[in-house]
């Protein structure tokens, strides 16, 4: 079986925040496989599905975010499976909005959701999706940068990337990190109406 854990903040304040690019591509996996997420164990939103033959958990923590280590950590321990069989997703201020970046392992990065899980996992060795917001004005706090919701075109632009995102979580459930790391790990315009991924500049 494989987890597929998306960060956010549960309730409606929070749904279309640039915090909670997680969720969206866990709700958009759990559409395209018809998969329901009303189960509620672990601290979290639950969804059972099956992609490709391959068993596949999707998980919405409800702790929040700062605190989301305490529900993927127990659910992780229950299941007994091993790191390499979970994807995280999570929103990263470090890349541009819509660029994405699979890694095999790394550290938080600053980010406190991730810190929350490395610390109640005991390992940074697991995979993790990272989508790129943007960083914010320099008048502007990060914190409040995260948590504000998102409009017009970079809301076009997200959920463009969201399609990007859940495309990269069939190709790693099929065919491996690396495999993700070849085809995504680089710049990419998500303008454009097909949001195909193309290369820009270097």
């Amino acid at each position: 079986m494989k987890v597929i854990v998306g960060l956010g903040n549960p309730g409606t304040r929070y749904e279309q925040t640039r915090h909670n690019l997680g969720f969206w591509v866990i709700d958009l996996l759990a559409q395209r496989w018809q998969v329901s997420m009303s189960k509620r164990k672990f601290q979290a939103a639950l969804g059972e599905g099956i992609f490709q033959g391959e068993k596949v958990l999707l998980v919405k923590p409800q702790t929040f975010m700062n605190r989301s280590g305490e529900s993927v950590g127990p659910l992780m321990r229950f299941f007994d499976l091993p790191l390499s069989d979970l994807l995280v997703i999570y929103d990263d201020m470090a890349l541009a909005p819509g660029v994405l970046r699979m890694r095999a392992k790394g550290s938080a990065g600053g980010h406190n959701g991730m810190k929350s899980l490395i610390s109640h996992l005991g390992s940074d060795e697991f995979p993790r999706l990272r989508m790129g917001i943007g960083m914010p004005r320099p008048e502007m706090d990060s914190a409040d940068y995260v948590l504000q919701v998102v409009s017009g075109e970079e809301h076009k632009i997200l959920q463009r990337a969201c399609v990007l995102a859940a495309d990269a979580v069939e190709l790693w459930l099929t065919d491996g990190v690396e495999r993700v790391m070849n085809l995504y790990n680089r710049k990419q315009t998500t303008t454009q109406d097909d949001g195909a991924e193309s290369e820009r500049g270097n």
